[in-house]
């Protein structure tokens, strides 16, 4: 997998946005193998790991190592890894890798923290790699800049502190380009206005300590 040329994209965009955009990290290749293995993976996955959001707008695959080989490599991404450094520190695990495909005409996702940070699993890292180009008409991740170093508590997905009315930005990029993130920065995936599903694949990595943890096979 490609490398990005200047390491201290990382550690800068983690400290001032609490984001970062690395663009065609995966290679064509890579990016179509990719591609492939996370349709044959949605086509075979079935109840608990595969679900539909309630209000239909989404449907995900969690435990997404099992299915394929291919997915294990994304383990190895250099930029996530640098960020986990930077934010967790030297001991991190993986909490998880799921695919979620946001479906045509798809709501907007409330914005939202990933973990409460009296959590044993904060801090968190999370990175987002594209399956599919992320546009801001197919629901691109909008992310809040800065908004990690607010360091609310979220519980639960209703606090009166979401920043709804906070300016945000859309992490666009073409396929194969990768999004890591702090996972206190407020962010939430837009609606998709088009007529196609728009496929991703994600992961958080938590400190040794964190309670929820999935296994690498």
């Amino acid at each position: 997998m490609a490398r990005p040329e200047n390491r201290g994209t990382v550690s800068a965009s983690l400290k001032h946005a609490g984001f970062a955009v690395f663009p065609d990290l995966l290679s064509a290749e890579e990016s179509r193998r990719l591609a492939t293995a996370y349709d044959n993976a949605i086509s075979r996955g079935n109840a608990p790991d595969l679900r539909t959001s309630r209000n239909g707008s989404q449907v995900r695959l969690a435990n997404l190592l099992k299915y394929d080989s291919v997915f294990k490599e994304l383990l190895a991404l250099e930029p996530v890894l640098e960020a986990c450094e930077l934010v967790i520190g030297e001991g991190f695990k993986l909490s998880g890798l799921r695919a979620r495909t946001v479906l045509p005409c798809g709501a907007a996702e409330a914005l939202h923290v990933d973990v409460a940070v009296d959590s044993p699993d904060w801090p968190l890292v999370g990175f987002i790699v594209m399956v599919d180009d992320f546009r801001p008409e197919n629901g691109a991740t909008r992310f809040v800049p800065g908004s990690h170093r607010w360091a609310k508590d979220w519980r639960g997905g209703t606090t009166n502190d979401r920043p709804s009315d906070s300016p945000q930005v859309a992490a666009c990029g073409t396929a194969g380009s990768v999004i890591v993130f702090n996972g206190s920065t407020w962010h939430g995936h837009g609606a998709n206005a088009t007529s196609n599903a728009r496929r991703s694949i994600q992961g958080t990595y938590i400190p040794p300590n964190g309670t929820c943890a999935e296994a690498p096979v």
